[in-house]
This record gives structure tokens, sequence and C-alpha cells, in this order.
């Protein structure tokens, strides 16, 4: 709702006009994504309960860290999306069991922001986990993904959610194929 105010029939807010006073209620799970490269961001900024899921401190950390390797890839590319499209994700994202980790839901949103260059090479986020974290590092499975192109003078209304199966015949969604589809 903050971005969304924020934004003003925009495509997205500018980086200069985030106020954590806005966020207020929910600043210890936002963050900023800062992009650096190609498909590559990094944690210019993220509040507690990101640094309490990796059991460290996040910023400068690349945004894929939180992610497993098998997924990181198809991350980067939702990502990529954010910045070049500009599109906003809402990812749903699972950590397996172990030992001394329960499994953990999540559930992570990505907005884009404008630079003060003109460019969309921020983003502004929230990840947020149901029940205890367990031991650190958590990290995470993409279970379904929620891609919105977003457009100055668009309304915004989230498509159904994707999921994201682990064997799949046909790729569902050209922007989320499963790692083995690759």
């Amino acid at each position: 709702g903050y971005w969304e105010a924020l934004r003003g029939g925009r495509a997205m807010p500018l980086r200069s006009e985030i106020d954590p006073r806005g966020i207020e209620r929910a600043l210890e799970y936002a963050f900023v994504l800062e992009r650096v490269a190609p498909s590559i961001a990094r944690f210019r900024l993220a509040g507690m309960h990101c640094t309490d899921l990796m059991g460290m401190e996040v910023r400068g950390m690349p945004a894929t860290s939180f992610f497993t390797p098998a997924w990181r890839q198809k991350f980067s590319q939702i990502l990529e999306g954010v910045f070049q499209g500009p599109e906003m994700a809402d990812l749903t994202l699972v950590s397996e069991a172990g030992y001394g980790k329960p499994e953990l839901k999540a559930r992570m949103l990505i907005l884009p922001l404008k630079s003060d260059l003109g460019d969309c090479s921020r983003a502004l986020g929230c990840l947020i986990s149901e029940g205890p974290i367990g031991r650190a590092p958590r990290r995470f499975d993409l279970l379904e993904a929620r891609i919105l192109k977003v457009a100055a003078g668009q309304p915004l209304s989230m498509p159904a959610p994707r999921q994201i199966p682990d064997e799949i015949q046909e790729p569902i969604d050209a922007q989320v194929p499963t790692p083995e589809a690759e």
C-alpha cells in the first residue's frame, strides 16, 4: 500500500521518496536492493528479520544468498524482470527442515524503484517467514511466483499464484521454470 501510494499513477516511485517512517510497522522485514549487474542485486539495507534468517548482517550480500543453489538462477531471472520490466514479484518460499531447522515458509515481495539517475536500479522488498527460524542460515526454494508488469496509470492486481512443481514436462511460466527444466 505504501509503495502504491508513492507511485501515484507513475510506473514506480523514486528511491529518494522512500521514508522509513512510512513503513514503520514492517521495517524489520523490509529491505532495499541495488542492481549491480544484469541479474545481480545486493542488499543496500535490510531489516533485522533478514539478519535473523541468515544469522549475520546481510548488507552488501547478493540477494540470491537467501536461495538454495538450485533456485538462484531462477530468482536472478525474476530480479531482472523487476528491474527491466519493470515488474513486481510476490514469491512464496519454503526452507527445508533439518537438524535444528524446522520447515519454514516465507513470502517475499519485491517492488521496483527508480534511482535518482532515472533508471530502475533499486527495489523495495519485504521478507516475512512463519514460525521459529531455528539454526541460521536459512535458504529457500521457490514454491510460487506471482509476477505483474508495472506501467504508469495501470491499476495493480496480482495474478493468481503459479505453483512451481518439482518436475514438469513444459515450463508453466517462461519467467520461472524449474531448475530441472533447463
